[in-house]
Parts: structure tokens; sequence; C-alpha cells
């Protein structure tokens, strides 16, 4: 069960803050829409959704060969509440993030 001990680690690494807040706003983005929005590459996106996905954070679903990310409907309300809290802080930032990085190949 994810403590806030936990939660706050995992968010105090800048890209998983940022993955984190593109899917509070945007609701579900493919691996690719995160790489974009990120500057990231994908094996290093990758790596940090597993990390998400192990803290019950994040769910995935795959379309062919991309597979897309929302929150987890089934985080703490604690935890849920912590992330809408950022985002309300971050959503101008998060939503020029999105603007700029529309991905074009999925």
């Amino acid at each position: 069960m994810l403590v806030p001990v936990q939660l706050f680690k995992i968010l105090s690494d800048e890209t998983r803050l940022s993955i984190i807040m593109l899917l509070r706003e945007a609701g579900e983005l493919c691996v690719c829409d995160i790489c974009a929005a990120t500057s990231e590459s994908q094996p290093k996106i990758s790596r940090h959704m597993a990390i998400l996905r192990e803290a019950g954070l994040v769910i995935d679903r795959r379309e062919g060969k991309w597979i897309h990310y929302r929150l987890s409907p089934h985080m703490p309300a604690w935890a849920a509440e912590t992330i809408t809290t950022s985002w309300q802080c971050l959503r101008e930032d998060v939503r020029e993030w999105l603007q700029k990085s529309a991905c074009t190949s999925c």
C-alpha cells in the first residue's frame, strides 16, 4: 500500500512529477506524447513509468504498438488530492508542455 513517504519520494523526481502532472491534465497519454512533452527518451520514460505502475499511481493499456497511460482510479484518496493540489499550482505550465509537444507518431 502506498504511504506518504513513498509518494513524496516518487514525486521528488522532476520527470516523474512531470508525467503525473501531464496525466492529471490530459487524462490519458500515449508514451510518445509523454516523451515529447518531457523531452526525454522512450527508454527513460519507460523506466519512470515502471516505478509509477509499481506504486499504483498509473495504469496502462496497449493499443497496437503503443502504450497509453492514465492515473489509476485505485490510488488512495489522499494521494489523488496531493496530485490535484500540485497540478493546480502547475497547470498553466503543464498545458504549455502539452501544446508545444503534440505528437503525430501514434
